[in-house]
C-alpha cells in the first residue's frame, strides 16, 4: 500500500504545464483529499492547545507526531519499522513525560 503523495509522483519539471498536471493528480487523489482536512485538523488543535496550556510544554508534546507517524507506519501502511526507529520513539515519548511531568 503506498501512500496518496506516492501514487501521484513527482512533477516532471517545474514548468507550467507539467506542474499543472502534477497539482491535477494531486488534487484527485483520494489520499490527498484525505489528509487536507486531517492536518487542517491537526493545526486548529494545535491552536487550540496553545490556548490551555503553555507554550513551553504544547511543543515539546507535539513530538508525539512522531510515535504517532511511526505507529501507523507499521499498522496502518504496514512498513518495516526498524529497531533503532521504534527505540526513537521510545526515547520522544519519555523526552515528553518528562515534560508533561515538570510541566
Amino acid at each position: 500500500m503506498t501512500s496518496g503523495i506516492k501514487q501521484v509522483g513527482e512533477p516532471e519539471a517545474f514548468r507550467f504545464r507539467p506542474l499543472l498536471r502534477f497539482i491535477g493528480k494531486a488534487v484527485t487523489n483520494n489520499r490527498v483529499l484525505l489528509a487536507v482536512p486531517l492536518m487542517a485538523a491537526s493545526f486548529y488543535s494545535l491552536l487550540v492547545l496553545f490556548s490551555w496550556a503553555q507554550f513551553s510544554v504544547v511543543i515539546p508534546a507535539s513530538a508525539f507526531t512522531y510515535v504517532f507517524g511511526t505507529v501507523g507506519a507499521k499498522y496502518i501502511l504496514k512498513e518495516e519499522v526498524s529497531s533503532k526507529r521504534w527505540l526513537g520513539v521510545v526515547i520522544v515519548s519519555l523526552g515528553v513525560a518528562l515534560v508533561l511531568a515538570a510541566g
